[in-house]
């Protein structure tokens, strides 16, 4: 058996998240479609993150075992030709047997766009979160820098059907303006279910004025959901990279 390690963009607007679901379209699905049209049987890919209903990816990972050993230079061109255009296949490598995209991950990239602005814009309503409401972006600057750092992100977690350590190392998140166009970058060895978008969310209570200078120092340490703001809409997220 070979191992093929793929990387992966694609829109999710239109799906059901990354995981195979019975009640609708999702990424997993239509990339394990593709294959068994490329290899003549049923291939399982597993993904190195498996992102929500509605959010995109530029740089997503996955891997998957097959008997029949193609170029890998051809491969992207042959998944591509099965795909809906909202998905394409970036990269295809052979790697070693026993590489697993998720548990061999190091460290996953998310990047959340907000748009600061009164005027709406049609073209870009599935990718951004647009925000009519001036934000306070120097005081969202100061606030994230209480969760650098190996941390319990519990209050930032939303309700998982598994139960699982809520620790994490975030090794970097900044904020950047760009005209009206707000951009938060996190890396961190792993995430918790709605973790980026609930820190997102509370970032946007901070910098609206709803919450008071402090608070996610307070929020963190006090580990409750209920505390922290709201859960950011998945239009405006993107896991860009998967490290090893």
């Amino acid at each position: 058996m070979h191992t093929v390690k793929i990387t992966i963009s694609y829109d999710g607007t239109g799906y059901k998240g990354w995981q195979v679901q019975s009640n609708g379209k999702t990424i997993q699905g239509e990339l394990e479609r593709a294959a068994a049209g490329i290899f003549g049987k049923k291939v399982r890919i597993h993904g190195a993150s498996r992102t929500d209903s509605g959010v995109h990816a530029r740089g997503q990972v996955a891997h998957f075992k097959t008997s029949i050993k193609i170029p890998s230079a051809k491969m992207p061109k042959a998944f591509n030709s099965l795909l809906p255009g909202d998905i394409a296949v970036l990269k295809a490598e052979y790697v070693d047997d026993d590489f697993h995209s998720r548990f061999d991950a190091k460290s996953k990239n998310y990047r959340y766009f907000i748009l600061n602005s009164r005027k709406r814009d049609p073209l870009n309503r599935t990718y951004v979160r647009r925000l009519p409401y001036k934000l306070n972006v120097p005081l969202m600057k100061e606030e994230i820098r209480a969760l650098l750092g190996r941390h319990d992100f519990k209050a930032f977690q939303a309700r998982d059907k598994k139960e699982r350590s809520s620790i994490r190392n975030i090794m970097r998140l900044t904020i950047g303006k760009r005209g009206s166009l707000i951009v938060i970058d996190i890396e961190a060895d792993g995430f918790l279910y709605n973790m980026v978008r609930n820190i997102v969310g509370t970032l946007i209570d901070i910098g609206r004025g709803h919450l008071p200078p402090g608070s996610m120092k307070k929020i963190l340490a006090n580990r409750d959901r209920s505390q922290a703001g709201p859960t950011a809409p998945a239009s405006g997220l993107f896991l860009m990279k998967v490290n090893y």
